[in-house]
């Protein structure tokens, strides 16, 4: 058999018959992926008393309800929705089922809204004002899953029909899913692989990354031991081998030892037989550090969190800021929140929205806020930005007439630099004097931005436009009355 018809048999890869690659004699060819299943107790070990297996469970979790949501709807409609949200501790229990949902592989917030057949689905509609009496976070150790839902029309497909809440071995109620939002940790690729206790739930995001931490653990706890180690002191004897069979020998070895060490540690001088010979070695550190930043990269890496964000250190090399690393965790957390949190929440948040404001406003949502914090240097450059594209659009730099009327130009404007908070009290002015659009213009007024058009006698008109006198004309009237528009606060 030729090689290549070997290849051919043995499979399409690779293969080297003098180096036995590719071949049952292949050193890799005798490894393989195994599951490293982590029992709670384990687990719980992890948690409480090693800091790396903490932080990557606590620190994703944290992230990503610390700058929390922000409400679009009418200005008394947030503070209500805001207030529901304190009454029932809502950031709190979702921070809560986050880590242990993280920890465990799974977690979920129980909706109480006082029904008493909590096995049947919730009817949203039916929740009123203040409808939501409690939120009681679950972990999977307290849930106990049932049947799985096969009917592919069903909107719990592949989900178990009922949760059910038990203490310790004994099941004290069947829960609906409809009542619960439910979190993962790392999701399962099949369900219909899984089984045991994390049927119909996910994975710990430490089972992943266990063997990372071990070796950085590991890694650690063996350049501690080395600085022990770090000056070892020499002493030759002579005839020390041929002596030492002798008990009484090896007595007064020790003891003369003993106390030259101590007139050392006294005297800071060591007294020695002529014929004995002493010397003192170092161990060099001096690459270690990199050995141990290299593991803890690998570990950093395996929980996909900047090593600048888990380890709290700054970002290394020249001109590096790290920037690029935390924003790109930052968007991975905002597509975290859009894509499983927001389902996830989506059946407590229209109950939440009732709750707080006895029905549900169609035109009521929320936007995650956003996890990056601008400068104040960015936020002025964003500012000049958009000033500068106001004025291209009004048409005030030149001849050209407005791309879109002033009014709805002024309008967009202040909905925008209200939602990035560019301008602190901008709301609350245009609430007082009233928006461009709702002031009307009088005769003497309009008479006085076409006399401002005009160039004095003998003189040319520069860079000043009929758009241009209008618009400033406008800007420099007086107050009006009060306003009630229909805003947009964040």
């Amino acid at each position: 058999m030729s090689v290549v018809q070997f290849a051919r048999f043995v499979g399409d890869s690779l293969t080297n018959l003098v180096s036995r690659m590719g071949t049952e004699r292949d050193k890799a060819s005798s490894s393989y992926y195994g599951l490293p299943l982590l029992d709670d107790g384990q687990l719980l070990n992890a948690y409480r008393g090693a800091w790396l297996p903490r932080k990557i469970v606590d620190i994703p979790a944290f992230d990503s309800v610390r700058a929390w949501r922000d409400w679009q709807a009418d200005g008394d409609q947030i503070e209500k929705i805001e207030a529901e949200e304190k009454r029932l501790n809502l950031r709190g229990k979702v921070l809560e089922a986050r880590v242990k949902a993280r920890l465990w592989g799974g977690a979920a917030i129980h909706i109480g809204t006082g029904d008493q057949n909590l096995a049947a689905p919730l009817n949203v509609d039916r929740v009123g004002l203040a409808g939501i009496r409690h939120l009681t976070v679950l972990s999977r150790r307290q849930l106990s899953v049932g049947e799985i839902e096969r009917d592919v029309e069903s909107e719990f497909y592949g989900r178990p029909k009922v949760y059910n809440l038990t203490a310790g071995d004994k099941t004290m109620v069947a829960i609906h899913p409809s009542r619960l939002v439910i979190f993962t940790g790392n999701a399962q690729p099949d369900v219909d692989l899984v089984g045991g206790t994390e049927l119909g739930w996910g994975d710990s995001v430490l089972l992943s990354v266990m063997d990372a931490i071990k070796q950085a653990d590991g890694t650690s706890a063996n350049i501690a031991s080395l600085v022990f180690e770090a000056k070892i002191d020499i002493i030759r004897v002579p005839n020390f081998m041929a002596n030492l069979a002798d008990a009484a020998y090896r007595a007064k070895l020790l003891e003369r030892y003993t106390l030259a060490n101590t007139a050392k540690g006294i005297n800071g001088t060591l007294l020695l037989d002529k014929e004995e010979e002493y010397e003192t070695k170092t161990t060099s550190f001096a690459t270690l550090p990199d050995v141990l930043d290299r593991f803890l990269q690998i570990v950093s890496g395996a929980a996909d969190i900047p090593a600048t964000r888990l380890l709290g250190q700054s970002p290394a090399g020249m001109n590096a800021t790290g920037e690029s690393d935390l924003r790109n965790y930052y968007d991975r957390l905002s597509s975290m929140q859009e894509l499983e949190m927001t389902p996830a929440m989506q059946r407590l948040d229209e109950v939440l929205i009732r709750s707080a404001l006895g029905a549900r406003p169609e035109e009521v949502y929320y936007d995650w806020a956003p996890l990056w914090a601008l400068s104040d240097k960015e936020k002025a450059d964003i500012f000049k930005t958009k000033a500068e594209a106001a004025r291209t659009i009004a048409g005030t730099g030149g001849a050209s007439p407005p791309l879109m009327p002033i009014e709805a130009l002024s309008d967009s404007l202040v909905n925008a630099f209200v939602q990035d908070g560019s301008l602190p009290g901008l709301e609350g002015a245009i609430e007082e004097y009233g928006k461009l659009s709702e002031q009307e213009e009088s005769e003497e007024e309009l008479q006085a931005a076409a006399m401002a058009q005009q160039p004095p006698a003998g003189q040319e008109t520069r860079g000043a436009s009929v758009d241009d006198a209008t618009f400033r004309g406008r800007s420099q009237k007086a107050p009006r009355k009060r306003a009630q528009p229909k805003g947009v606060r964040s």
